[in-house]
């Protein structure tokens, strides 16, 4: 009985130890998450609000304390180096301060005085919290702290570097504006104002990320962005539970339903005429500071095949293109699966000329027709990468090295058939086509491959039908991902596969949330 019980017992207190240890971790970072939520008033005394400053600063290099008169009390600028423009901050801050006649002698008062008439600044801000007035310094702000008053006020002078508005990088456009979005808030926000110059245009901040504070802009069209689809996104933004955030992409988990796809709900765009061109229609833009894409909500899958210049074209050239398209996308996806199936089940599908010569081909090589396609794939993949993270110098000639080289190496050593490279070289140029479901593309190659390889053209039916499933699936914002062909919108369809005339397409206000009507 006692070889029974002992383990028994022995297991009942790890589990409970087990418990225990959690519970401890878990009071801990409730703590560290209060204690970091805390708001510490600003005191009267200005040695105490300072002290407070370095204590959290430490020894930080950058962060400059000026401490002058002011009348007869004593003052401090708190600023950080490197952020503010050093000439606007002693031409219309601190000259205009010291050199001010007939103040009040109340701290209070005072202050509030300077705020209001001597200094010549548009964005200033009063603050009541320790906690607001660091962030305000590490945001390029000079704060203004006064002896005697228990507030501060925050003059903006940013200064920071950035990077001048230039083209997109990533949607190059033959026709159309020349602008990208830059890693400058401000500057973004100011490219949508300029093109849409309505009130309407709402522009909403957010704070994202505990340690980061990073600021997060909702734009929409009040007055064609459904208001329910507005406010889930704000909601959803305020609940990301992030630490720290770099880049839009943080925020994408925490704006999708979180169910594994393989195409997105959200877009991404680095221009700002396409920004604006979605706002039109009702869509909500994301914009994160210190990232230059911008992400959109809602976002359905034919997207994907539009372009900008789509609409500064004549409309049987767009239709032209759009079909290039959607081939080019279903060749990057289905070609190597197909091939597979047909040199391993199908053979019968093929001429009789075509088949006798893929079938010298392949007797040479020593692999299966699956692993030889996936290793040539996968070599491919790595020589991509390789090119893509390489600076532009050296990535062009890791490129020709990989394509070339190895390819014909690999051939003459008869590892892969001649016609291999050729089904490898037209996936990888079609893939290209529609850049932006280059990752769903390049998994679902390898996937189709082994599918094809293992149950033929019947598995990769199955597979079709599967993709189409999980593209008619409702999206996190009410509409479908595969609208409007499912469900059917007949009146959306004219900007589908086709684009029709401006005097035709403008006739009508179709917006994202009435495309399933």
């Amino acid at each position: 009985m006692c070889r029974i019980f002992l383990p028994i017992k022995a297991t009942i207190f790890s589990v409970k130890y087990m418990f225990k240890k959690l519970k401890s971790n878990l009071d801990k970072i409730t703590e560290k998450v209060e204690s970091s939520n805390s708001e510490t008033p600003i005191s009267d005394s200005l040695q105490y609000n300072i002290s407070y400053l370095k204590e959290k600063f430490g020894d930080s290099f950058d962060i400059i304390y000026k401490y002058s008169d002011v009348g007869k009390s004593k003052v401090c600028f708190v600023m950080a180096d490197g952020m503010c423009n050093n000439m606007l901050v002693v031409e219309q801050i601190m000259r205009p301060i010291l050199t001010a006649e007939k103040l009040p002698t109340e701290p209070r008062e005072m202050l509030n005085y300077i705020s209001a008439n001597v200094v010549a600044g548009i964005d200033q801000s009063e603050t009541q919290i320790l906690e607001k007035a660091i962030t305000d310094v590490l945001s390029g702000l000079v704060v203004f702290f006064v002896d005697g008053a228990d507030l501060c006020w925050s003059y903006g002078v940013q200064g920071f570097p950035k990077r001048s508005i230039d083209d997109a990088q990533s949607e190059v456009q033959e026709k159309g504006a020349h602008e990208g979005f830059t890693e400058s808030f401000k500057d973004n926000v100011a490219l949508l104002r300029r093109r849409i110059r309505s009130p309407v245009l709402k522009c909403e901040v957010i704070e994202v990320g505990e340690t980061s504070k990073t600021r997060v802009c909702v734009c929409y069209m009040s007055d064609r962005a459904k208001p329910k689809t507005v406010k889930e996104i704000k909601s959803r933004l305020k609940n990301a539970k992030l630490d720290t955030v770099l880049g839009s992409g943080y925020l994408r988990p925490f704006l999708e339903n979180g169910e594994f796809s393989f195409f997105s709900s959200l877009g991404t765009t680095e221009r700002p005429d396409i920004a604006c061109g979605e706002m039109n229609e009702g869509r909500v833009i994301i914009l994160t500071d210190g990232t230059p894409f911008a992400l959109i909500a809602p976002y359905i899958f034919i997207e994907n095949f539009q372009t900008m210049d789509d609409y500064n074209m004549r409309p049987f050239y767009v239709a032209f293109i759009r079909l290039l398209k959607y081939v080019s996308f279903f060749t990057a996806v289905f070609l190597p699966g197909i091939y597979v199936a047909l040199c391993t089940f199908h053979q019968e599908v093929l001429p009789i000329s075509m088949l006798y010569d893929m079938a010298i081909q392949e007797s040479i090589t020593p692999f299966p027709v699956m692993l030889e396609t996936i290793f040539i794939h996968f070599v491919y993949e790595i020589v991509r990468e390789a090119g893509l993270r390489m600076p532009k110098t050296v990535g062009h000639a890791v490129s020709i090295v990989g394509g070339l080289v190895i390819g014909d190496a690999a051939v003459s050593a008869g590892l892969v058939a001649a016609p291999m490279l050729i089904v490898v070289a037209i996936s990888a140029i079609t893939s290209f086509v529609v850049p932006h479901l280059y990752q769903s593309v390049a998994v679902l190659r390898f996937l189709l491959m082994v599918i094809g390889g293992f149950f033929g053209f019947y598995g990769i039916v199955i597979c079709f039908g599967v993709l189409l499933v999980d593209l008619c699936k409702d999206g996190p914002y009410e509409v479908s991902e595969l609208s409007p062909l499912a469900p059917f919108a007949p009146a959306a369809m004219r900007d589908t596969f086709m684009r029709l005339d401006w005097r035709k397409l403008g006739d009508r206000d179709l917006r994202i949330q009435n495309m399933e009507k």
